[in-house]
């Protein structure tokens, strides 16, 4: 193995563990989502996904099928062939992060509903208060702010 290419797949994994541990995805499924943003070109198959990375195409298809539900990686087919290639497009992170601002906004309709049902308890209301503040501040910093892709490219590409 290269040496550029054994750093690579130190990157893979570092990245890798760091979605286990932060978001609590498969080690395979953090594997792939961390070579679709290094590798080249960006479309890659499973096969070739999973020949980088050391994955069975069992699991493989388990956790490209998570990671497509959850908004990182798009499928495409090429014209001619029956082979699907799989990408982490440039805008996944922005909508998958805006996705769970708005998830966590909405809860905030929950929090108060509950502060609604315990009325003048004030040691449960206090409890829903505090969870509807943080959602009501997270919902007003978001909303409106421009996305990085709204942004100009600051690498020079």
């Amino acid at each position: 193995m290269t040496d550029d290419r054994e750093r690579i797949l130190d990157w893979v994994e570092r990245a890798a563990m760091f979605c286990t541990d932060e978001y609590a995805v498969p080690p395979i499924a953090g594997r792939v989502l961390a070579w679709l943003m290094i590798c080249d070109p960006p479309e890659q198959s499973a096969g070739q996904i999973a020949e980088a990375i050391g994955a069975s195409r069992a699991s493989l298809a388990t956790n490209i099928r998570l990671l497509t539900d959850a908004g990182f990686v798009r499928r495409r087919t090429r014209p001619g062939q029956k082979t699907n290639y799989y990408r982490v497009d440039d805008d996944a992170w922005e909508r998958v992060v805006r996705r769970r601002v708005a998830g966590l906004a909405a809860f905030r309709e929950i929090t108060a509903a509950g502060m609604e049902l315990t009325g003048p308890d004030a040691g449960r209301t206090r409890r829903l208060r505090v969870a509807h503040n943080v959602f009501d501040w997270m919902d007003k910093a978001f909303a409106g702010m421009p996305g990085p892709s709204s942004e100009e490219d600051t690498d020079g590409s």
